[in-house]
């Protein structure tokens, strides 16, 4: 093989893992972050969210109602309540593991109900499979099973 050639393929490696990396970088926000249009105003929502969660056994330790605070601070916002959700049971197989504890300050699972300026109310959460799953282990595992809890709630209320 010619020094061009060796080079010239070598430049075709360097080009695709650039291509590579810039689309994975451009694909990622929408990988990790779903939306999703509820079949219900906003009061409704949350409602049937909140007691979704509840019959599968999930607490709400706190709610993050968005529009009252910016209203505090001096701002106007549509309707929005984040919802911090937990499973003691898939929570303590993560927190009982030391090295299994980095992942901490993503707990709890968070999912976020909204109005957006078409009056229309959605539903936004974070693809928890995808994430554990690039974790391994019993990380993947937890967030397995929390993800598709999640979906289940996130079902009750979408389209």
């Amino acid at each position: 093989m010619t020094r061009t050639n060796i080079l010239f393929v070598l430049g075709g490696i360097v080009a695709g893992i650039l291509l590579t990396s810039l689309l994975a970088y451009k694909a990622a926000p929408g990988m990790m972050l779903k939306e999703a249009e509820s079949k219900y105003n906003f009061e409704q929502s949350v409602q049937v969210f909140e007691q979704t969660a509840k019959d599968m056994g999930w607490k709400i330790p706190t709610v993050h109602d968005m529009k009252e605070t910016m209203h505090v601070n001096g701002y106007k916002v549509a309707s929005m309540k984040v919802f911090e959700l937990c499973h003691p049971d898939h929570a303590y197989e993560i927190l009982k593991l030391d090295q299994e504890r980095i992942v901490s300050s993503m707990m709890p699972c968070r999912v976020s109900i909204y109005e957006k300026s078409d009056g229309k109310t959605y539903v936004s959460w974070m693809n928890t499979a995808m994430m554990g799953n690039m974790m391994g282990g019993t990380i993947a595992d937890v967030m397995g099973i929390a993800s598709a809890d999640s979906e289940k709630m996130i079902q009750s209320i979408t389209k």
